[in-house]
């Protein structure tokens, strides 16, 4: 039951990047917030990991060149999906971000030599149809859409780099690779500012104003933090493949849920209807995938991450 408890905390911790991201109204660069989400996350994951192992964080001394490419690729990663999410609905990012299964087994395929099987083209032939059926180049949402097509992509390469290495997210690691974000991302300060800070935001049916850093401190710890922190926590308990299979659905689900209820958004049908096809077809082609490869199965999240960070 708390690990079921649990799960349910992280699919929706992972479905409020876009939430945060569009509740901060663009007072703060995305780049620059996204900076400030990964250092947040970053500090939450050493303080919690050192609670709960009772030790200081250990530096990764025989792993700094992974710990410095996964770095950097959860920075691009979160960098591009939270800039998908200020030029479309949450809907079409998480929909489109959904493609990064299919870049996964691409990766596979041509970098670690993976043999595609025939029942797979069965799975292609439905994302294809998913694919055509939303139609990301119509409508005025082309460029956010193509932009969720990326992070799926660059998703992906973290993935398969991560399957090629034998890591896992561990919460030790992870917190490091963080940090790495962060430090990749602290450009941004200069080139495009740290944004209005210190600025509130009114929200006239709350009767209330709320500091735009809430937002990001929400971004990091809530979107990112804590969803890797739960999900290192989880994967002790429960098959990675299973978790994968429960994300990859839910969590899509739930943050469209959430753009409806909050911002009122609405996905076009054919987003939506093209969406349950690519949901289902990732869903299929990680199950496929996760057959026989249990010890090199890596939780596909939204740094969702986890769909992070992040998201």
């Amino acid at each position: 039951m708390k690990t079921l408890l649990l799960l349910a905390l992280i699919t929706v911790s992972e479905a409020t990047i876009g939430v945060f991201v569009k509740l901060s109204d663009g007072l703060i660069p995305v780049q620059t917030l996204t900076f400030y989400a990964m250092t947040f996350a970053a500090a939450f994951l050493f303080v919690a990991r050192s609670l709960a192992s009772r030790e200081l964080p250990r530096f990764p001394r025989g792993n700094v060149k992974d710990t410095i490419i996964i770095g950097a690729l959860i920075a691009a990663q979160g960098a591009v999906f939270n800039y998908a999410m200020t030029l479309v609905p949450i809907a079409n990012a998480v929909i489109f971000w959904s493609i990064a299964p299919f870049f996964v087994f691409i990766f596979s395929a041509v970098f670690l030599g993976e043999k595609a099987q025939r029942r797979y083209i069965g799975i292609f032939i439905i994302a294809l149809a998913g694919i055509v059926v939303a139609n990301p180049l119509s409508g005025g949402n082309t460029l956010g859409n193509l932009v969720a097509l990326a992070t799926g992509a660059i998703y992906a390469a973290m993935i398969t780099y991560m399957r090629h290495e034998g890591k896992t997210e561990t919460g030790n690691d992870i917190a490091w690779s963080l940090l790495v974000a962060a430090l990749v991302l602290a450009p941004t300060l200069l080139f495009v500012g740290p944004g209005a800070v210190s600025a509130t935001i009114t929200y006239p049916r709350l009767g209330m104003n709320v500091p735009v850093i809430l937002w990001a401190v929400g971004l990091g710890l809530v979107s990112t933090g804590f969803a890797y922190f739960g999900i290192s926590i989880v994967l002790k308990r429960l098959n990675a493949n299973v978790y994968s299979l429960i994300d990859i659905i839910v969590s899509p689900v739930v943050a469209t849920t959430l753009g409806y209820l909050i911002f009122a958004e609405v996905p076009g049908r054919g987003t939506l209807y093209g969406g349950v096809l690519l949901l289902s077809a990732g869903f299929w082609l990680t199950r496929e995938m996760s057959r026989g490869a249990e010890n090199r199965a890596v939780h596909p999240c939204q740094v969702h991450a986890p769909h992070t960070a992040s998201g």
